[in-house]
């Protein structure tokens, strides 16, 4: 037999081939040993830090304590808005069973509606994991004790003591302060997309008016949280009160305000609709901003129901509007004053010319009326500011044009926002031939000017800049801004008599302050008895006004129909009144506008004299001044039918046209 023809060509091939795959598997697995061993040290040397750190947050957690809110004050440390303690009901999602049953047992210790038991169920579906749900606040002590006994029974119901935001004075710094409300899914949003996580914290609320949504951030501070031990799903075991951090409380903000003469303005203005603002010449601080009428913000921080809100919103005066910033008026004879300082600086009027008023100029077809049926007579320029002259200044705007008018106006704070820390102003406007021109693409008509230079027309303004107007005539040398966030935390603002001079001479200021003092203080002016201050040497100057909203008919001014209160409310005139005292070192400025009120030497210079006497009384200089305070006197009532100081002019009647074309003008 033949042997096997098959063989190896290399005898230890089969060998070397598992010795190969040996090696390879051994070194395979002692670099992943080897892998291992590296992170195991990683982990244990280099990384022990941050991973102790995550242990630890998965022990313990953080839940969120908002701040105490800042307090804000006015400018004597009197407190306008403060915290006082909420006790409330909390609870949790994550530690609920039975929602249903949980709930029906805390009804009976509290009153749960079944509308808000609804509310809840739904906030439970949109809340996240650990956020506690506010079920209800502002327990009595006995509610707040009750659910503390039965807390054991109650699984996911705690309850606490919390901040609420409370404001002394209700209605009377409600524009001004605003409120704070609970955060809205608007305000999430607004925050971006990684908000401040106190936010959805159910306590917490944010500004939403005035000062306190102005100055939010400074207000809210820093949020606090209180450290608690936790097991693998998130519930507490204990609480580890040396790892709490604490809240930082937000800052004390300092107005300008004094609560004493705001509170004297909530009183006179009463139930009216209108706005008072109070301004120091010397640092063009704000001392009164009110607006009336009012609201109880404390009502806001709470809640409104629908119909609560509703009645507010439709009702007519509308309290929620803050008239004092976005409510325009035209201005009406306050606004005399630009018209003659205008006339001054142009040096086409002589102060001393004389125009004759006779009731009525004819301009165009038309007849154009004074206040005064029968007119003033012969009268100089201190006479048409005194009488507030309709005649005078309708002739006195036809001659200088709108623009010059329009430039002073505009240097007196007219047509501006200022920057006084809240938002809501509106600039009214101060018209001229470029905004005709390029708002109607039309050319100014001189008829347009009778109406601009009385003010009215297109003209409107808001109490703060009458109020502006009035500090910077009376200081004649520096075009003061009004300043009302007087310090945030202790670091004050600049103040408001930081600014430019007024372009204006020195002597013209004069002549117009001039007038001015003899509404309030000649027997023959137009506010005589309605600004008599009763405080000896102390003395005040003024000026009124009347601003027209309707159309007068020729039938009504023929008969002498001219009485407001036969008139639906939104039909009657504006009553208008600026003034500034001392008359010979002043010291405070203001502006009062009343809204539907009638005539302004008959209601709102009143008002004004009232207010402004409370300031001047709590001013030291002044009060040194003032020997023996007098008795005011009386303001007799205007009687039905009875002209008074600033009446709309009667609307221009066409009739047969007299022989001159300008009537009335008598030179010396």
């Amino acid at each position: 037999m033949s042997e096997p023809s098959f063989f190896f060509s290399e005898v230890n091939e089969r060998q070397g081939v598992f010795n190969r795959r040996v090696f390879l598997m051994g070194g395979l697995a002692g670099g992943g040993i080897l892998a291992l061993s590296g992170r195991l040290a990683q982990l244990q040397l280099l990384e022990f830090d941050r991973y102790k750190v995550m242990s630890t947050a998965n022990q313990f957690n953080f839940r969120i304590s908002p701040p105490p809110r800042g307090l804000i004050l006015d400018r004597f440390g009197v407190i306008l808005a403060t915290n006082r303690p909420n006790f409330r009901v909390l609870m949790m999602r994550d530690e609920l069973h039975d929602v249903g049953a949980t709930l029906d047992a805390l009804s009976q210790l509290i009153p749960l509606a079944p509308d808000r038991r609804q509310q809840l169920v739904r906030e439970l579906v949109h809340t996240p994991r650990l956020v506690p749900i506010e079920v209800a606040e502002d327990l009595t002590w006995e509610e707040f004790s009750r659910i503390n006994v039965r807390a054991p029974e109650l699984p996911g119901i705690t309850a606490d003591m919390a901040e609420a935001r409370v404001y002394p004075y209700g209605g009377a710094f409600a524009h001004v302060i605003g409120y704070v409300a609970k955060v809205s899914d608007r305000d999430l949003l607004a925050a971006g997309k990684s908000p401040d996580p106190v936010l959805h914290h159910p306590g917490f609320r944010i500004g939403k008016q005035g000062v306190e949504k102005a100055l939010d951030l400074a207000l809210r501070g820093k949020a606090g949280a209180s450290k608690t031990e936790v097991d693998a799903q998130g519930r507490v075991i204990r609480k580890d009160p040396e790892g709490d951090v604490q809240a930082v409380p937000g800052k004390t903000v300092v107005l300008s305000l004094d609560t004493d003469v705001q509170n004297r303005a909530l009183e006179v203005l009463g139930t009216e609709s209108g706005a008072c603002v109070v301004m120091d010449i010397r640092t063009g601080d704000l001392i009164c901003m009110a607006s009336t009428p009012s609201f109880d913000a404390n009502r806001f921080v709470k809640g409104l129901t629908g119909p609560e809100y509703r009645a507010l919103a439709d009702y007519e005066r509308r309290p929620l509007l803050d008239k004092a910033l976005s409510g325009t008026y035209p201005p009406g004879s306050t606004f005399k004053p630009m018209t003659a300082l205008a006339a001054l600086e142009s040096g086409m009027v002589d102060p001393e010319e004389r125009i004759n008023c006779t009731g009525q100029m004819w301009f165009g077809n038309r007849f154009f009326h004074c206040w005064k049926r029968g007119g003033h007579g012969s009268q100089n320029m201190h006479d048409a500011i005194k009488n507030s002259c309709d005649i005078y200044f309708y002739q006195t705007a036809l001659k200088i044009g709108p623009d010059r008018i329009a430039e002073v106006a505009k240097a007196f704070g007219l047509g501006q926002s200022f920057d006084i820390g809240i938002s809501g102003q509106k600039p009214g406007l101060v018209p001229s031939t470029r905004w005709k021109r390029e708002r109607y693409n039309q050319p100014w008509y001189p008829g347009e000017s009778l109406s601009f230079g009385i003010g009215q027309g297109a003209l409107s303004a808001n109490a703060l800049q009458l109020a502006v107007m009035a500090a910077r005539l009376a200081n004649g040398k520096r075009a003061l801004n009004p300043r009302l966030i007087k310090s945030i935390g202790g670091v004050e603002t600049p103040r408001g008599d930081a600014a430019p001079g007024l372009p204006f001479q020195t002597q013209h200021m004069d002549l117009v302050r001039a007038g001015m003092a003899a509404v309030a203080n000649d027997v023959t002016g137009t506010a005589y008895r309605a600004s008599q201050l009763g405080l000896g040497p102390v003395l005040m100057a003024g000026k009124t006004g009347t601003a027209q909203v309707r159309v007068i008919s020729a039938a009504e001014r023929a008969g002498g129909v001219r009485s407001n209160d036969s008139l639906p409310w939104r039909l009657r005139d504006h009553a208008l009144f600026i003034a500034f005292a001392p008359y010979d070192d002043p010291k405070y400025a203001m502006s009062v506008i009343v809204q539907h009120g009638g005539g302004g030497a008959a209601v709102a210079a009143p008002k004004g004299r009232e207010i402004m006497r409370v300031a001047l009384l709590k001013d030291a200089d002044v009060r040194a001044r003032i020997t023996s305070p007098m008795p005011l006197p009386e303001v007799a009532p205007v009687a039905p039918g009875e002209e008074q100081e600033g009446e709309a002019p009667a609307p221009p009647s066409e009739v047969v046209p007299p022989p001159l074309s300008l009537q009335g003008v008598v030179r010396p």
